[in-house]
């Protein structure tokens, strides 16, 4: 079975590790509300992280071992993977570092948002943005629209995500979908930006390359029916043209029109496929488009008017 496209996006950014601490830890933070939880043992801190997905867990355990140089094991059940971090300093150092320990009455929490400290450059901002949608975020496949979505529980963090993302000159939408806070983009140049801002580069490039291709087809499927309703529209004339010259024939003959719209009629009859182009070159003098729908023109007049008469 294929993978989304979304799939391929997240796998792409799982492989992403900032050389920054501070981007480390920005990204971390996300990562650490969505899947992380404080448990209690024995009067002691403990953190947990889980998350059904093996690249996201993966991203967590290199984050964790790379930023604050601590190594724990990750195990896997039949609902996905568990990583333990037991070791008071290094519980506390995390927390610290994310900003959800209060030094001073000593308590810990995880946050509804990332803290705005966390948050002040560029560079940590689009790490938070990296995060937030491997913890939460989908992109459509291209062949079924353009949508990018982060689906959240928190209305303060939806609200953070919107705000971030407009900081960098893009519009995102919010909504309120059952229980859930929606930040969502429906505009493909958009979404390609939001990626390139991300670092998902090669996911960018074929997002972009689909939208190229869908427009040529766009285009050519236009210019195609245009040329298919121009040319119905010469056929019918044509047939038209050549039943008005029929009914006179048949019934005053051809030889009651004036001697031009006579020739033109013949010319008519004889080639009942050219254009008004081609026909005026076989009249004698030749005459250009104009004066052909001209005389056809006086033909049909010559007919409608005796066809009333009839």
């Amino acid at each position: 079975m294929g993978t989304t496209f979304s799939h391929e996006v997240k796998e792409e950014l799982s492989k992403q590790i900032p050389k920054a601490r501070h981007c480390r830890i920005a990204e971390f933070a996300v990562l650490f509300r969505h899947f992380g939880e404080i448990t209690e043992e024995n009067g002691q801190n403990k953190l947990r992280f889980f998350c059904e997905q093996e690249m996201i867990a993966r991203k967590c355990f290199t984050l964790t071992e790379k930023t604050f140089n601590i190594i724990c094991g990750l195990q896997k059940n039949s609902h996905g993977f568990l990583m333990e971090i037991s070791e008071p300093d290094s519980v506390l150092d995390i927390l610290s570092a994310v900003r959800m320990y209060d030094s001073v009455t000593g308590t810990c929490r995880i946050s509804t948002h990332v803290n705005g400290v966390l948050l002040k450059t560029e560079c940590c901002r689009r790490a938070f943005l990296r995060g937030a949608f491997l913890s939460c975020g989908s992109i459509s496949d291209p062949g079924k629209g353009y949508h990018l979505e982060f689906v959240l529980k928190s209305k303060e963090e939806a609200e953070q995500i919107a705000d971030i993302i407009s900081g960098f000159e893009l519009k995102a939408g919010t909504v309120l979908r059952k229980k859930y806070h929606v930040v969502y983009l429906k505009e493909g140049q958009a979404i390609v930006e939001l990626l390139n801002i991300l670092g998902a580069h090669v996911s960018m490039m074929n997002l972009e390359n689909y939208r190229i291709l869908h427009e040529i087809a766009g285009e050519t499927n236009r210019r195609v029916n245009c040329e298919t309703a121009n040319l119905l529209k010469s056929v019918n004339a044509a047939n038209s043209q050549i039943d008005d010259i029929h009914f006179i024939e048949e019934t005053m003959g051809l030889s009651v029109l004036p001697p031009s719209l006579r020739e033109m009629a013949e010319v008519r009859l004889a080639h009942p496929d050219e254009s008004l182009k081609e026909l005026g070159e076989f009249l004698n003098p030749p005459v250009g488009k104009s004066g052909v729908n001209h005389r056809l023109r006086k033909i049909q007049e010559f007919a409608e008017k005796h066809r009333g008469k009839n």
